[in-house]
């Protein structure tokens, strides 16, 4: 009887902790927002700033950069150019060169006497080479994991970080969706290097970036990192609108899911979007519906047979149906796996950073992203949007209707756990 007990106690705490990981923020979004006004009203801009949370801030630069033949020596030359701080998040960082090339400027700058942070997610560093991770400690660089396996942390196991922030000096920052690891390098020149973006920020919206790293820095440390060290007075550096904003299961917030549900229940006439991982929910695909009912042309680039997570196209493809039908042209990437994540509305609002068009960001993962309210950025953005459309197969309704049956049941499958890929 006792060993009954037992052993249904530790069954029940097991179902329990496995309960609270896929459980999704209390405050959830269930009806769909209605089209109100376009992204070029200025009530769009205050709603945006109030609901999201930081503020729209003026006086910006933010510079695309290209694959990681642009992305890495960027963000390694600001890193070698530290004077006081460098704050540094990412979720994954692998073993291999790119690894040592940040190993390396982080550590020399940490025996130079910057105050160097770095926050690494615990399950997007697993193959991490643990003699890079000596050497920055060593070095003096303050390296945490993001929720490492232990007890008080299986209830939110995973709850992951997948925000890419680097801050340096307070007044350089960089965000997009390139991981530290060997797939990134060079310009996706093959399926074994990736197709990827990153920004670099420049000008008062880096304050916010910083506040961004803040957040999981105090979760994890219960330090605050803050001093003009940090946080410099900030002059203008463009002309570009921008505010950098956050989500978190852990404080229930929907802000990535709001986000996009706000932009494109205000699209007017076009919405470009780039997915690296593309499971809408049933309500961001009415509002992609609806927009395009209303007129809004809507193309959609995903990856192709080149992809990293085959359940996760499985599922992404499941859902296509209802968005072909009313029109929505959707691109499968065909040379390397595709994974920028960036969307522009009515070529007047650009929104990219670490966010993926699926329920994981939406609901799970702390996610980090920035919106730039700039016509110029985003004709740029549309520029590079069009030319990655062209190695692409444009994927039709009819064919999706006549794909195999062999592939309908593989989604099947993957359906009950689409919210987790």
């Amino acid at each position: 009887m006792t060993w009954t007990i037992v052993a249904t106690a530790l069954v029940t705490g097991l179902l329990v902790v496995i309960a609270l990981n896929f459980a999704t923020p209390t405050k959830q979004l269930e009806r769909k927002i209605e089209h109100r006004y376009p992204v070029s009203d200025p009530q769009f801009r205050r709603e945006m700033g109030v609901l999201l949370g930081p503020s729209i801030l003026p006086g910006n630069h933010v510079t695309g950069l290209q694959n990681g033949a642009e992305i890495f020596p960027a963000m390694l030359e600001a890193i070698r150019g530290a004077q006081h701080t460098i704050t540094f998040e990412t979720y994954i960082y692998w073993e291999g060169e790119v690894g040592q090339w940040f190993a390396d400027a982080l550590s020399e700058r940490a025996r130079a006497g910057v105050n160097v942070n770095v926050t690494i997610d615990w399950v997007g560093s697993a193959s991490m080479d643990q003699s890079q991770l000596k050497e920055m400690e060593d070095a003096g660089v303050h390296v945490v994991r993001y929720r490492p396996l232990h007890w008080y942390n299986l209830a939110r196991m995973n709850n992951r970080t997948h925000r890419k922030l680097l801050v340096v000096d307070g007044r350089v920052g960089f965000t997009g969706g390139v991981g530290i690891g060997d797939p990134w390098q060079g310009h996706a020149q093959d399926p074994d290097h990736w197709r990827d973006i990153h920004f670099r920020i420049e000008g008062p919206v880096v304050a916010q970036v910083q506040s961004a790293f803040n957040d999981n820095w105090i979760k994890t440390t219960g330090e605050l990192l803050n001093g003009a060290a940090y946080f410099p007075a900030l002059e203008r550096a463009g002309d570009m609108d921008a505010h950098m904003f956050i989500s978190s299961p852990a404080g229930g917030s929907e802000s990535m899911h709001l986000m996009y549900l706000m932009s494109i229940a205000a699209a007017e006439h076009s919405i470009d979007l780039a997915a690296a991982y593309f499971i809408p929910d049933e309500l961001v695909t009415k509002a992609l519906v609806a927009a395009r009912h209303r007129g809004v042309a809507i193309r959609v680039l995903v990856p192709g047979r080149n992809t990293d997570s085959d359940a996760a196209r499985l599922a992404s493809k499941s859902g296509w149906g209802p968005l072909l039908l009313a029109g929505i042209e959707i691109y499968e990437y065909e040379p390397t796996m595709f994974h920028n994540k960036m969307m522009i509305v009515d070529r007047e609002l650009v929104s990219v950073g670490s966010t993926n068009f699926d329920l994981r960001s939406f609901r799970l993962n702390d996610e980090a992203s920035l919106n730039v309210y700039d016509r110029e950025f985003a004709e740029r953005m549309t520029e590079v949007f069009e030319k990655d459309l062209v190695p692409t197969t444009r994927y039709t309704y009819e064919t999706w209707k006549n794909r195999p049956w062999t592939e309908k049941l593989k989604e099947r499958f993957v359906q009950p756990i689409r919210s987790q890929l």
